[in-house]
């Protein structure tokens, strides 16, 4: 049963998130960033992601939170947008206090879309200062925007037999609180719908859906295979104005990456950068309950799954980006 749903249904219905998007369409690259400042974890399962600054999101480090989080584009190289994001904040006035100054603290994870459009154009730190002064807690903009603006699925063949991914949103009620999703869907596999269609991905000669992660186990790699390791990437951020401890979001964190599990297959894989961020915007961290948490973490994987059809709907043919959630 769906539950009764805010008026926005993107990241941004969690009080105190805005966001905001920079993106080159000619170079199909770009960024988004999320504004804070909240408390913070982080989920990791593909081995092949490119981050910074994800110490600062330990429950053991100084800093008590952090200001914003960076998804890029670039690779390695659209880290560099993280300096134009801790500059705006600087300027805000925001960031950890130290006897210099302030210092925000901005943990970045990028896909990687070299070779979508120009490569040698990637996000940087001006690319990540517009961003930031795109940011709005207004309903977040999807599709091939921002970060997602060079995004690709279903890449069993390579990156000519790609087909479009993107970035989702999606957020739901909780009692009196909100938890909403945010998602750059750059995978290597295909995309799934709630009843294990695929809705996105690697096609056959004749258009049809193939099922790469039943072909790879029945078949092996094509003769064509031109994947590379490390060259996918499906990052999200699940966010909730309930108050929970950096503690719990990293339980959170790991209950929401059962989405991505369930929506993108294959998932968490040698050719994947695969990760989650969770965040509070909430006061002073509260005890939960067992059974509130896992209640919040449902809710984050669900808003999670909404959000991954989200990225690709509208890229497909017969799908609409208004269509209603499963």
């Amino acid at each position: 049963m769906t539950p009764p749903q805010p008026a926005n249904l993107t990241l941004t219905a969690v009080a105190g998130i805005a966001v905001g998007h920079a993106s080159d369409a000619q170079a199909a690259t770009g960024c988004t960033v999320i504004v804070g400042p909240f408390r913070a974890a982080v989920d990791v399962r593909g081995l092949a992601s490119s981050t910074r600054q994800l110490d600062s999101l330990s429950p053991h480090h100084l800093v008590p939170g952090v200001d914003a989080l960076l998804l890029t584009g670039g690779s390695a190289y659209g880290l560099a947008a993280a300096d134009g994001v801790a500059r705006w904040l600087e300027e805000q006035g925001r960031g950890f206090q130290t006897a210099a100054g302030r210092v925000a603290i901005v943990p970045s994870a990028v896909i990687f879309d070299l070779g979508a459009g120009q490569s040698d154009r990637r996000p940087d730190a001006a690319m990540g200062y517009v961003a930031c002064e795109a940011a709005s807690p207004g309903p977040v903009p999807e599709g091939r925007v921002g970060a997602g603006t060079g995004a690709t699925v279903g890449k069993l063949f390579g990156p000519v037999g790609a087909v479009p991914g993107g970035l989702g949103s999606f957020a739901t009620q909780l009692e009196d609180h909100r938890v909403g999703a945010l998602v750059v869907v750059n995978a290597f596999g295909d995309v799934l719908d709630a009843r294990g269609n695929i809705i996105a991905g690697a096609r056959d000669e004749n258009g049809a859906f193939l099922d790469t992660a039943a072909y790879l186990r029945e078949h092996g790699p094509p003769p064509r295979f031109a994947a590379q390791p490390g060259t996918n990437t499906t990052l999200a951020v699940v966010a909730t104005d309930y108050p929970l401890s950096r503690a719990d979001l990293g339980t959170v964190a790991r209950q929401a990456m059962n989405a991505v599990v369930r929506r993108v297959s294959p998932a968490n894989s040698v050719f994947d950068g695969d990760l989650v961020f969770a965040c509070s915007t909430g006061p002073d961290p509260a005890e939960v309950s067992p059974a509130v948490l896992l209640r919040i973490g449902l809710c984050a994987e669900w808003a999670l799954a909404q959000a991954i059809e989200r990225a690709v709907r509208g890229h497909q043919p017969g799908d609409r980006r208004d269509a209603a959630p499963d």
